[in-house]
């Protein structure tokens, strides 16, 4: 159905003619059909052009999951400019410096969420380089204007004129450095990944998803909207994950497509009205965590009435996707493993000195493909890094293949912790940290949590002299970092425990609070 699409803009106008008369998004009971989404985007591309925005030009977007996200993404999309997605939850200063080193000409902001006025936030930190920003909602009419002195056909052009290889995303992901790097995707990889995504969980025309995942993750971007784009199903974005809205949507909106963490379809389970709730419209769920118990797989069969449940992994620098569950497979399978390589892909585990181990043997987790990124942004030491000379993509995660070739990731090389499906990583929160006045040293370590499965805690030495108590500093990084990174303890130390290298004994940290 897909298989000769080679670009986004080339996805949005097969869906146009393909699905006219479908809803293509659906928000607040406003229906916008597939065959009118090409006039919407192209309004955004004629705008963006008359800006001056040419082909592999950054455009960012910082705005929760939303109708006039998909059009942004893809208007900038068909301007052949490179999207930059920003994680909402990210304070001015942390939004500032992807900005300034995307090199991003345009930002497509929401005016306010949640109480949080986005443009206020960036503006003490706002990079000399970012030329314009665009309000979404109240100042979109005005933008919309702009593009008069550009034709469709000419915004059309631009669209036709991209290649499988060009480079349609640019996500920020963070790193063991500490700074987030700027993973390069394009067209043709992500298109056949996600076409290999949609075939495995069955989604068909007219399926309705909604998209929980926010959109500046591949997982609410390329598993979410994109992905629907390519099976013509209806788009229901969500912009706050609320347990309890979610369960009230599944029923009024006859919601078909649920994926999301386990920790959602618990709740689900829990909910005082599950009995008594139509829930028969549900079909797909598509989970992924490093241990899932296999009662849920099969109570999410029995009770919340899923055909298809399976469980995928994937990073960044893969596009999202590298392994994924046959739905058919048992119910052990699915919760123990993320299943097997998608077509055209390989994964291997390999020992330090990077060889390949046999079955059962744990090691790195590589990846090597299609759907491996170009490189991180401008930083080609990092990409070096991570691309050995074979082409396999090293993880960082630890896992081990089993004789049928399905994978178990059993824990991560790099100090990464996951807090509510955020990826946290200590350095990164560790830079931020250390900025207080009173910290001489951290170290950042994750620690079970029986609610979010992780948190972090902050094990901090004092300067000489220097007073802090937890909730101080905790108080202190809500106002510097996004929520998810701020830990959720404080330990403090005389001295942190060293290694024979000199380096911070995080296994020595972790051993307190096993």
């Amino acid at each position: 159905m897909t298989s000769s699409l080679n670009t986004i803009p080339e996805v949005l106008l097969h869906a146009a003619k393909h699905h006219a008369g479908r809803t293509a998004i659906e928000e607040n009971g406003v229906c916008t059909d597939y065959q009118d989404l090409p006039h919407l985007v192209l309004a955004v591309t004629r705008s963006l052009m008359a800006l001056g925005i040419n082909k592999g030009d950054r455009v960012a977007i910082w705005a929760p999951n939303g109708r006039d996200w998909i059009i942004a993404a893809l208007g900038i999309h068909c301007a052949g400019a490179v999207m930059v997605p920003i994680n909402t939850r990210m304070k001015g200063g942390e939004a500032a410096d992807i900005l300034q080193r995307s090199g991003a000409r345009v930002l497509f902001v929401q005016p306010s969420f949640l109480g949080v006025d986005y443009p206020a936030l960036l503006a003490p930190h706002r990079p000399a380089s970012l030329e314009h920003h665009v309000l979404l909602g109240q100042a979109w009419e005005t933008f919309l204007a702009l593009g008069a002195a550009v034709s469709e056909s000419s915004a059309q052009a631009r669209a036709a004129d991209l290649q499988a290889n060009d480079l349609s995303d640019l996500l920020f992901t963070s790193g063991t450095t500490g700074k987030p790097k700027g993973v390069m995707s394009a067209h043709g990889q992500t298109i056949r990944a996600f076409s290999e995504y949609v075939k495995v969980i069955g989604l068909q025309a007219g399926d309705r998803y909604l998209v929980i995942n926010p959109f500046f993750h591949a997982f609410g971007y390329k598993a979410g909207w994109l992905t629907c784009l390519l099976a013509g199903a209806t788009i229901l974005p969500h912009p706050v994950f609320d347990a309890e809205a979610v369960f009230q949507r599944i029923a009024a909106e006859r919601i078909s497509v649920l994926p999301g963490p386990p920790t959602l379809y618990l709740s689900m389970l829990a909910h005082p009205k599950l009995a008594e709730t139509d829930l028969s419209s549900l079909r797909i769920a598509v989970t992924g965590a490093a241990t899932i118990p296999p009662i849920l797989i099969e109570r999410m069969r029995r009770e919340l009435g899923f055909s298809v449940v399976t469980t995928a992994y994937g990073l960044t620098e893969c596009g999202g996707l590298a392994t994924i569950c046959d739905p058919e497979d048992a119910a052990q399978t699915i919760a123990a493993t993320s299943g097997r390589a998608i077509p055209g892909t390989e994964v291997s585990i390999r020992d330090p000195h990077n060889r390949e181990l046999a079955a059962g043997g744990a090691g790195e987790i590589c990846l090597r493909g299609f759907h491996v990124m170009q490189g991180y942004f401008e930083d080609p030491k990092a990409t070096a890094e991570a691309i050995d000379s074979e082409g396999w993509l090293h993880t960082g995660d630890i896992g081990v293949l089993d004789a049928a070739g399905n994978l178990r990731i059993t824990d991560r090389l790099k100090d990464m912790f996951i807090v509510g499906g955020f990826n946290c990583y200590p350095a990164e929160i560790e830079a931020g940290l250390i900025e207080h006045p009173a910290i001489a040293q951290v170290a950042v370590i994750g620690v079970p949590d029986e609610r979010m499965g992780e948190v972090g805690c902050a094990c901090v030495v004092l300067r000489h002299e220097q007073s802090l108590d937890e909730a101080g500093l905790i108080l202190w990084a809500r106002e510097h970092m996004a929520n998810y990174k701020v830990p959720r303890m404080v330990r403090f130390y005389e001295a942190l425990p060293v290694n024979a290298s000199n380096k911070v004994a995080k296994n020595e940290l972790r051993a307190g609070f096993v």
